[in-house]
């Protein structure tokens, strides 16, 4: 099982970045050997499409689920149409927000929580 965590940093202690598309960084976890790594969010400056963009870079590493702050209406499209579950978590770190999933403590999200281009400008 592979999860993956938007955050402002590259480890377990960073915190949870609110957006998806256009967060700063993606942590991807694997929950069965626990180890992890942190890559870059290319989409971060893409002109349109981060979220898309983000939601297949995701498929690519087959992670299986994603827990972030807020996902647009085009990114949710393209997470479900990947198998991709997403839950939401509006602060803590990606540590706490693995631990919440672990519990069962988060609930899965069947559609967008924010409007188009949400992330878009400096981050909030």
């Amino acid at each position: 099982m592979r999860l993956a965590v938007t955050a402002q940093g590259v480890d377990l202690d960073s915190a949870i970045d609110p957006r998806f598309g256009r967060c700063e960084y993606f942590v991807i976890i694997d929950l069965h050997t626990e180890e992890f790594e942190a890559i870059a969010n290319q989409s971060l400056t893409a002109s349109g499409g981060a979220g898309i963009q983000s939601a297949q870079f995701l498929a690519d590493r087959k992670v299986d689920a994603v827990i972030t702050g807020n996902v647009g209406p085009n990114a949710a499209r393209a997470l479900r149409g990947a198998g991709i579950e997403v839950y939401t978590m509006t602060s803590g770190t990606v540590r706490e927000a693995v631990k919440a999933y672990k519990e069962g403590k988060l609930s899965a999200v069947s559609g967008p929580t924010v409007g188009s281009h949400f992330g878009m400008g400096p981050r909030r």
